[in-house]
């Protein structure tokens, strides 16, 4: 499977925001966005730009991770025994595009012991589906013509993800930790991503269910917003003036 990636066309500026009830850092900082900037667009060979760019997490926020819930199962094992024999680097290495699926293999588990690949991928690729609501919601800023990509942690097994439920229909794989090569919460991956959209920190809004991620996006100066579930995400977009 090949993922075509597009430098998206240069804006300048910060979006609109409706800010109302701020109770958060993130929202905080996004009433001093309001203050400071200008709405205006950039034009290109494409067209104007609709800000902000909106960078989505995957797993747990747009798509079930079966890890916590049907892969202790499949193991035959609690998640706490799980945890305690799995290597403590191997998944993390895995995400990172550093080592490959047979290697993964050979080290998941500190003692080395073998287990079903196939099986495990079999596992995790009916483990895959939307989180309740999101898919409408991802429709509807689709159909608004926002700027979307997916910002995670996560092996090259996101091309499962695709197979089964064609996310890219609403976003682009753009920065998956396995292809870029560095991971949430790292500072750099985030730098990494404003060098590629070439956009101002203050013009992308960062959703994400852990909140040290949303922290590390803050910090860098990007809208971060935890995510909870779908009816809570879109409010706290419609407060950011986005159009759901």
């Amino acid at each position: 499977m090949a993922f075509v990636l597009l430098r998206p066309t240069t804006a300048t500026v910060s979006f609109p925001l409706k800010l109302k009830h701020p109770t958060s850092k993130s929202r905080k900082m996004a009433i001093k966005i309001i203050n400071s900037s200008s709405n205006t667009t950039s034009t290109g060979d494409n067209g104007n730009r609709k800000l902000p760019v909106l960078l989505f997490d995957i797993m747990d926020t747009i798509v079930r991770d079966p890890f916590y819930h049907d892969v202790p199962v499949f193991f035959r094992m609690p998640m706490e025994e799980l945890l305690e024999c799995k290597h403590p680097t191997a998944w993390i290495e895995f995400e990172k595009g550093l080592i490959n699926e047979t290697e993964l293999a050979r080290k998941f588990f500190k003692d080395g012991r073998d287990f079903d690949l196939e099986g495990l991928k079999n596992c995790m690729r009916r483990g895959y589906s939307y989180i309740e609501g999101v898919e409408g919601l991802l429709r509807a800023l689709k159909q608004n013509n926002y700027e979307m990509h997916a910002f995670t942690n996560y092996p090259i097994w996101y091309e499962m993800i695709e197979d089964k439920l064609k996310l890219s229909t609403f976003l682009s794989w753009t920065f998956c930790s396995c292809t870029i090569g560095k991971r949430k919460p790292e500072p750099d991956f985030y730098l990494e991503v404003l060098r590629h959209l070439d956009v101002e920190p203050a013009s992308c809004v960062f959703i994400d269910d852990r909140m040290r991620n949303v922290e590390a996006a803050e910090d860098v100066g990007i809208v971060g917003l935890h995510f909870k579930n779908a009816d809570s995400l879109r409010q706290d977009l419609s407060l950011l003036g986005i159009d759901i």
